[in-house]
């Protein structure tokens, strides 16, 4: 359904070691710099880049929004939670762990990163 995810940064250099170590920490490579000073993330099929503003005003994070990243399980949504926080994200909601719901049974971890966009890792234990 996506072609790919980007997010906007103030501050490049800051996000690629936060991302860096998020995607580390979900098994996938640091970020490629494209021509235009994106950094792109290349995982499992997916696409997800990080820029700087094209228009030149500040990056600002969506309110309401979140952006899911797939993980194997619960050790591994752990791992990419820690990464986040040892590198400029910010743990929210509840801490990672087991949320039941009408779509299934899932292992969540919740995260701002450094301009403020809300992630979640998401690992399905069951489906309802």
């Amino acid at each position: 359904m996506f072609s790919h995810v980007m997010v906007g940064t103030n501050d490049i250099a800051r996000s690629r070691k936060f991302y860096d170590a998020l995607f580390g920490a979900m098994g996938g490579k640091p970020a490629v710099e494209d021509g235009q000073g994106r950094l792109v993330y290349v995982h499992n099929g997916s696409v997800f880049l990080v820029t700087k503003p094209i228009d030149g005003n500040a990056a600002t994070h969506a309110n309401g929004g979140t952006i899911g990243f797939s993980v194997s399980g619960a050790k591994q949504a752990d791992a990419w939670h820690q990464a986040g926080v040892a590198n400029g994200g910010m743990a929210i909601e509840d801490p990672p762990g087991v949320r039941e719901g009408s779509a299934g049974v899932f292992y969540l971890a919740y995260l701002r990163d450094p301009d403020g966009n809300k992630l979640c890792a998401l690992h399905r234990v069951t489906s309802a």
